[in-house]
């Protein structure tokens, strides 16, 4: 993270910077940090939401949890569509994603419920949620999506910050990461067929994931019995 802040100038078009965002380093290095924090107290509930879980469901639901902080480059291009200007104030106001975590479960309604007991926390606050589980993207992407705000505690002042919360099966996952692959190869070269494919494979996807679900809780009622 600590490469991504120091590189963020160098990975810009020098000629569509403003002279005054140039000045703002210590701005956009105090921004940074927060979002680095805002990730940690994050991944951090999640963490105690899993190990609770082991405890009660005897499972983990969390497979793993990868962060990620937007890439400079990614920050700039989305300002850009947007018609906003280059701008600490911008990022800070205008995107929500600039910190983000991806959360992947073992069944559907593992995502459900961690994320009903992440919102359910009366220090984080949802500002929006998006749920493509139930409404697929028209790629056939599928994944539950927040945008919380948490505090960060500094040594004199306590900062909301805006984290993005993506959770979804492994299966899911595996689709999206090698979409997203695709996708950057050019979206000029993904014929309508091969668009029609990748949306058939997503329902696939969803479908077998549903399986296995029903398979895990019938194996459920019979150790019940």
């Amino acid at each position: 993270m600590q490469k991504a802040r120091k590189s963020f100038w160098s990975e810009l078009p020098a000629d569509e910077i403003p002279m005054d965002f140039m000045e703002q380093v210590e701005k956009m290095e105090e921004l940074y940090m927060l979002y680095e924090c805002a990730i940690r107290e994050v991944k951090t509930k999640l963490e105690n939401l899993n190990q609770e879980m082991d405890f009660i469901w005897e499972r983990n639901p969390i497979q793993y949890i990868h962060d990620r902080l937007k890439s400079p480059r990614s920050i700039y291009e989305k300002l850009k569509r947007r018609n906003l200007e280059i701008s600490v104030e911008n990022i800070w106001n205008e995107l929500a994603d600039v910190a983000g975590l991806r959360v992947i479960c073992s069944y559907i309604d593992d995502i459900y419920a961690i994320a009903a007991m992440l919102q359910a926390q009366d220090d984080v606050y949802v500002l929006e949620v998006k749920d493509y589980l139930k409404k697929p993207k028209e790629s056939g992407y599928r994944s539950f999506h927040m945008i919380l705000e948490t505090p960060v505690f500094l040594s004199n002042k306590k900062q909301m910050v805006k984290v993005e919360v993506q959770i979804r099966t492994i299966a899911m996952d595996f689709w999206a990461s090698l979409e997203h692959q695709l996708r950057y190869k050019g979206e000029a070269s993904i014929s309508d067929s091969i668009r029609q494919r990748l949306k058939d494979n997503a329902e696939n996807i969803y479908q077998r994931d549903l399986e296995m679900q029903e398979i895990y809780k019938e194996i459920n009622r019979m150790e019940d019995k």
